[in-house]
């Protein structure tokens, strides 16, 4: 029967349409016979029961493998940008109509040609549309092509609107899902492993936003993602200061439902803190069954850091409260450094003391710098001197380089060039020519910082938290709501006035009038991101704003009244550190 009815011409069997079942299912038969093709051997084919090979014994970049259809494939590659980016390493033999049958169609042939020339040249919407006229033929667009295409979702500077971007990106997962639910489990494995491959270079990049997007195609793909590379990714996060993204790979963690090691808490307690997000790490701290001597080191330093000194000091009190704890000279020196942000010397002073008089640590060298820094941080330079001169050790370089590095801080040029000429005879390859000339050198831990935050994706100059990236830049007058900005920074500077607020206008070093410059320092980038966040952020929540430079004396008075007239706490980060904005103060101490 499959014989005769394969004879039929297929134009004349279609001039009637049949009006029983049985005439209908004599020409699906007779349809389905010419699809396969039999005379030609590079088509579709049914196989023979008594042929069939093992699952291990399968091509893994072949298709749908039933008991009614193989696919033949093109020669397995073996990078992952080959399968991907190369139009003509494409798996394309998985051309389905909605009957499940190769169409032999030059029309689909062309329209894949199409597709893979815009992905080529990062056109997602061509690249959509190009699917979906696929779809219409009737074909099923393969799993490689689908791969690319989410990963072209990922990419930056896309001219697709957010609700188009995310509804493609739902359907592009829900596609990739099911090719993952029908496809042999070989075929599956080997495109997931190239998927993981980018998932691991991506990290390796410390672009973060790639590695998520990376990591919902493994979703999708039915294999989630380990807990190393969760925590490698978690340590990323906060390297780049990723705030949402920390979260999302925080709750990532806590679904694999495996137990951490202390390691792994310190990592997350790391993140959360590099984020500004002390609430978040002091949660993650709490529910730490164990909490070893470096747990309590982490926390205090965290704390420092972030500006809360006293939450630092009160940690390093609840830490000797605990019978049996001891602490070590690094915990110290967390202690130090939170005294030295908060400007009390003196209590840093007596814990110095506490040291090899309460619990027998004598002091290093790593400890006497820590002092120094303490004493130097809050501007206290002749103390800090004197300490130096009192040491009961020669002071080494480390020493000379921290109070050559805080004198230059604070304005003291002759003492930072008295140190400087010490440290070039101790060690004249601690001073680059910038040091030399009088300026704060730049450290190599900072350019990398940089550069990785660039390489990240997941902010530029100024970043309003829980919305999608914003960078605005000083003056900037081409935003769409320009006006708008402006005039909610006129209204807060009114209010701001009233409380006693003053424009320092020295900061404005044009040679304009002073109503000039108090409009330019109104045009500050955070100011607009400031104004932005207003807008774009619900009513009484939080919202953090980075900066790529120190923020100005100004602009730092004008963010603790703008923050407390509105009554938001808001989080920013500059150069620097963070600074916390809640009820007319700042975290640091108005010292940064």
């Amino acid at each position: 029967m499959y014989r005769k009815l394969s004879l039929f011409t297929r134009a004349n069997y279609a001039r009637n349409e049949p009006r029983s079942s049985s005439e209908r299912l004599l020409r699906h038969l007779s349809t389905a016979v010419e699809r396969l093709g039999l005379s030609n051997p590079n088509e579709h084919r049914v196989d023979d029961d008594s042929s069939h090979t093992s699952s291990a014994d399968i091509n893994p970049r072949a298709g749908f493998n039933g008991n009614e259809v193989s696919v033949r494939t093109q020669q397995s590659q073996s990078s992952w940008s080959r399968n991907l980016n190369s139009n003509s390493d494409y798996w394309t033999s998985s051309d389905y109509n909605r009957n499940g049958w190769h169409s032999g169609n030059n029309e689909v042939e062309e329209t894949l040609g199409e597709f893979d020339s815009y992905c080529e040249n990062y056109l997602l919407k061509k690249a959509l549309e190009s699917m979906e006229s696929l779809e219409n033929m009737g074909h099923v667009v393969d799993l490689p092509r689908l791969l690319r295409l989410v990963r072209l979702c990922g990419e930056e500077h896309l001219s697709l609107e957010d609700n188009l971007l995310r509804e493609a990106k739902v359907s592009l997962q829900g596609k990739i899902r099911a090719w993952a639910h029908h496809s042999d489990a070989n075929y599956l494995k080997y495109y997931t492993d190239l998927v993981i491959e980018e998932f691991d270079a991506f990290c390796r990049q410390g672009n973060v936003k790639k590695a998520l997007y990376t990591m919902d195609t493994l979703a999708s793909l039915s294999h989630p993602v380990d807990l190393a590379r969760l925590m490698r990714l978690a340590k990323l996060c906060g390297e780049v200061e990723a705030s949402q993204e920390a979260k999302f790979v925080h709750g990532k963690i806590i679904s694999l439902g495996c137990g951490l090691d202390v390691s792994s808490y310190h990592v997350l307690i790391e993140m959360y803190s590099n984020c500004g997000m002390m609430n978040e790490a002091s949660s993650v701290f709490e529910e730490m069954r164990e909490k070893t001597l470096e747990t309590w080191c982490v926390m205090i330093r965290c704390l420092a850091k972030n500006g809360l000194g006293e939450d630092a000091i009160d940690m390093f009190t609840r830490f000797k409260k605990n019978q049996g704890n001891k602490p070590d000279g690094g915990l110290f020196r967390g202690v130090f450094y939170a005294c030295g942000l908060l400007g009390d010397v003196d209590e840093g002073l007596l814990h110095f003391v506490s040291m090899s008089k309460d619990y027998g640590i004598v002091p290093t060298m790593e400890d006497y710098v820590s002092v120094v820094e303490m004493l130097a941080l809050p501007g206290l330079l002749d103390e800090a001197l004197a300490f130096v001169e009192r040491m009961p050790m020669e002071p080494n370089v480390d020493v000379w380089e921290t109070l050559m590095n805080l004198s230059r801080v604070h304005g003291d040029l002759e003492l930072g060039d008295r140190c400087a000429e010490i440290v070039e005879e101790l060690d004249p390859t601690r001073l680059n020519q910038q040091a030399r000339d009088g300026y704060l050198p730049v450290k190599a831990s900072d350019v990398e910082k940089a550069s990785l935050k660039k390489r990240s994706g997941i902010h530029g100059l100024g970043r309003i938290s829980n919305s999608r990236t914003h960078e605005y830049r000083a003056g900037d007058t081409n935003l769409p709501e320009n006006d708008e900005l402006l005039q909610i920074l006129r209204n807060l500077r009114t209010h701001m006035v009233e409380r006693g607020y003053v424009c320092q206008t020295k900061l404005a070093l044009h040679d304009v009038d002073e109503e000039s410059k108090e409009n330019a320092l109104l045009a500050h980038s955070e100011r607009i991101a400031f104004a932005r966040a207003l807008l774009n952020t619900p009513p009484r929540n939080q919202f953090t704003i980075m900066k790529n430079l120190r923020v100005c004396i100004d602009c730092h008075n004008a963010f603790k009244i703008m923050a407390d007239i509105v009554g938001r706490p808001v989080i920013m980060r500059d150069a620097k550190r963070f600074h916390h904005l809640k009820d007319g103060a700042c975290s640091c101490k108005d010292y940064w």
